[in-house]
């Protein structure tokens, strides 16, 4: 059965309906994006997440330079409050682009070959990495012991710090407990999407005729929804979407070499450096490396997506339209045979192409 959901449109200074027509199976996929903004999850591997204390100190010390070996880099050179926690290049360290950090509280995996199970654990790599802030137990020592400020935010939080590999795992629960507040404010979809829950004609008639045609075939025919679904408008998991994994270092084997690092960790749910060790760890005691993982990608947040130009792993689409292109002319042979087919080329038509674009535009 189909439900008509009527919006009242002006024209020409009189009122007319204009039917948008949404499925039961429709209506009930545009609810589950939804409520906005979300109930918070507390990382119980973080003693630190949700503590007021913490996120400051996280706050205090993410836009802090001093952190990095050079003493020039802070996390906020890659990840700027200026452009949506990211830094608006294509690609930059192992030919990744660089991801938001938007509603980065409460996912499971972290990079885009998911080599992280937490978000402590995905701030402590680059803290340490060498080609990055380069951070060692000294440098965050000795900032403690000259910074009279920072090391009684610390002390707060942590007790006296000693120097040591605990130092920066502490240091790191901050910068995500810091983190985990970073929340993509509401959009008009998530009005629109309220307003349908409510049966409110009048609220939802706000809400573009472009982006509800382009919601359709999100929710319908496109098939989006089945990696793009939830709140947030990711499974938070990883996906072969036909994109070329060969750069100019190599092949980037994505889920496979992330699956690598993160079972070779000391730093996971699992490790002793995790504040509980227990149920909350499950994804990571039962996750398998399979073939089909090679070139696979974390599905990314559609939020704010106007925001985080370029797309993909590699930054390779300028415009949220050049994704939308992707889908459309998707070469379906380039695809991973095994396992379920839930990609397919959608063959847009031009005037499709700008709907979904519309739609896509107001998240």
């Amino acid at each position: 059965m189909k439900y008509v959901f009527f919006l009242l449109l002006v024209w020409a200074g009189n009122a007319v309906a204009a039917p948008v027509i949404f499925s039961a199976d429709e209506r009930a996929r545009i609810a589950a994006h939804g409520p906005w903004p979300p109930v918070m999850l507390v990382d119980a591997g973080n003693s630190a997440d949700g503590n007021r204390d913490a996120i400051e100190l996280g706050r205090h010390l993410f836009f802090d330079r001093r952190l990095s070996a050079s003493g020039k880099m802070s996390c906020a050179t890659c990840h700027s409050s200026k452009t949506a926690f990211q830094d608006g290049r294509q690609s930059v360290r192992d030919q990744r682009n660089t991801p938001t950090l938007l509603n980065a509280g409460g996912q499971r995996w972290f990079g885009w070959g998911g080599a992280h199970d937490s978000l402590w654990d995905a701030s402590r790599s680059p803290l340490v990495a060498k080609d990055e802030l380069a951070a060692t137990p000294q440098i965050l020592y000795a900032l403690l012991q000259r910074d009279v400020d920072v090391r009684r935010r610390y002390i707060a939080v942590f007790g006296a710090p000693a120097p040591g590999p605990l130092l920066v795992v502490n240091i790191s629960k901050a910068l995500a407990a810091y983190q985990a507040t970073l929340v993509s404010p509401r959009t008009s979809f998530d009005d629109f999407r309220d307003a349908m829950q409510r049966g409110d004609v009048t609220d939802a008639a706000q809400y573009p005729e472009a982006a509800q045609r382009g919601l359709q075939i999100f929710v319908g025919a496109g098939r989006c929804f089945f990696c793009h679904g939830g709140p947030s408008f990711t499974n938070g998991e990883f996906a072969d979407i036909g994109r070329k994994f060969f750069n100019a270092r190599g092949a980037d084997s994505g889920r496979w070499g992330g699956l690598q690092q993160l079972l070779a960790s000391p730093y996971t749910r699992l490790g002793a450096f995790s504040d509980s060790r227990g149920d909350t760890a499950v994804a990571t005691r039962h996750v398998l490396m399979e073939p089909r993982n090679f070139g696979e990608f974390k599905v990314p947040s559609l939020r704010s997506l106007k925001l985080t130009a370029p797309y993909f792993h590699d930054g390779n689409a300028a415009r949220i339209e050049d994704v939308v292109i992707h889908y459309s002319t998707l070469d379906e042979t380039r695809l991973h045979s095994d396992g379920e087919r839930i990609l397919r080329s959608l063959k847009l038509t031009p005037a499709e192409v700008k709907d979904l674009v519309a739609f896509l535009k107001t998240l």
